[in-house]
């Protein structure tokens, strides 16, 4: 995994809007192995953080959580994701 995947993975993990089955389906980490890279690169307050926030009912982390009526796992105004490049503004 290159420092650019490993970027986005945590960008990833941070957005509400981004189910973790996003992250599997880009990088084939589920959500198991995203917590573990969370915890492993990430500040222990910011890990807590990040975990407290994904348990919460503000995070739409997991699909299951989210309203049907969201059926897109990345903002309108982000640009077009392919093939895991990313358009950087």
């Amino acid at each position: 995994m290159t420092d650019r995947d490993l970027d986005r993975i945590i960008e990833m993990a941070w957005e509400d809007r981004t189910p973790f089955e996003a992250i599997d389906i880009q990088f084939g980490l589920p959500e198991a192995a995203v917590i573990k890279l969370m915890r492993k690169e990430l500040k222990e307050s910011s890990f807590k953080r990040w975990r407290k926030r994904v348990n919460s009912g503000v995070s739409k982390k997991h699909l299951k959580k989210r309203s049907a009526e969201i059926t897109r796992f990345k903002c309108s105004r982000q640009k077009s994701i392919s093939n895991n490049k990313i358009a950087k503004r």
